[in-house]
This record gives structure tokens, C-alpha cells and sequence, in this order.
């Protein structure tokens, strides 16, 4: 294993131990983490199932619930918003994929709830008042997002700076 790969790893690890420790709701690096790895890892595959690899870890640790697909169907989406990211990752296009991202998951763990929980009815209305009722969290998931997402992007680009026969592609 590379260095280059073992730092990678390790950041998508502590994302995956960041979840299951005591956090401000909806703090979270999982969407930052998708979109990280979609931006870094050499192979798709790699990719797509290092972060789903972590997000199953924890939720077995936090527990199962019906909205798990569309949330890991949001997180492998954000990952693909990470290949492009990866093209030329520049500052801008970290800020339009974290928030895309954001807005992603948002608009599709808020449907879900909509749609498999007993919690609001069905039709538009229904989908309305979920979306309306996940607004006010919203703006931590934004806060978290890119925060992490400058945490994860800008500290790996001081390590391929300092450090670039082991951290180059």
C-alpha cells in the first residue's frame, strides 16, 4: 500500500468514527467523504465502495432504518460529483460539488422520508412538508459539508505539494 492510498483510506476511516461519536446534527463529513473519494481515488470502484464500506460500518454500529438506500443512493451520487471534481480539482469546483452535495442529499433523504415513513401524506403536500420540515437542518449540513470538504481537499493538497513522488496520481 502507498502512502498516497493508506491516507485516503484512513481519512474515509475516520469519517466512518466521526459518525458514531457525539456530533452537532447533521455535522457530518459523509457527503464531503464521497465527494473526496470520487475526487481521489485512481479506480471508480475503489470509490464507490471504500466510502459505502465505511457508511455500512457505522450504521451497524448506529443502527438500520428504511431510509439507508436512498441515503446510500445520495452518497454513491455525490461520489460520481467527485469524478468530476477529480478532472481538475481547483478550488471552485470543490465549492460547486460540496454544494451540490449538499442540495443532493438534502432533496433525496428529505423525499425519502416522504416516501417510506408514515410520517406525512402522500402527494405533493406530503413531499412538500418533508422538504419544508428538513429546511432548518439544512444549513448544518451546508456548514459541515464544506467545512469538511476544506478539510479533507486542502489537507491532501498540502500533502501532494510537500510530499509529491507519494502522494502523486
Amino acid at each position: 500500500m502507498t502512502p498516497r492510498l493508506l491516507t485516503l483510506l484512513a481519512i474515509i476511516a475516520l469519517c466512518a468514527l466521526y459518525r458514531v461519536m457525539p456530533h452537532p446534527w447533521n455535522v457530518s463529513p459523509v457527503a464531503a467523504m464521497a465527494l473526496f473519494a470520487g475526487a481521489h481515488f485512481q479506480t471508480r470502484a475503489m470509490a464507490l465502495l471504500v466510502p459505502l464500506a465505511a457508511m455500512a460500518l457505522s450504521d451497524l454500529v448506529l443502527g438500520l432504518h428504511p431510509t439507508l438506500p436512498f441515503v446510500y443512493g445520495a452518497l454513491l451520487l455525490t461520489v460520481m460529483l467527485g469524478f468530476w471534481v477529480g478532472k481538475d480539482i481547483n478550488p471552485g469546483r470543490v465549492l460547486a460539488g460540496s454544494l451540490s452535495g449538499s442540495l443532493l442529499f438534502f432533496f433525496v433523504t428529505n423525499a425519502a422520508v416522504w416516501l417510506v415513513g408514515n410520517y406525512y401524506p402522500p402527494g405533493l403536500e406530503g413531499l412538500n412538508q418533508s422538504l419544508a420540515a428538513g429546511v432548518p437542518f439544512f444549513q448544518y449540513t451546508l456548514v459541515g459539508d464544506l467545512a469538511f470538504n476544506a478539510l479533507f481537499f486542502g489537507a491532501f493538497y498540502a500533502l501532494e505539494k510537500h510530499f509529491p513522488q507519494q502522494y502523486s496520481h
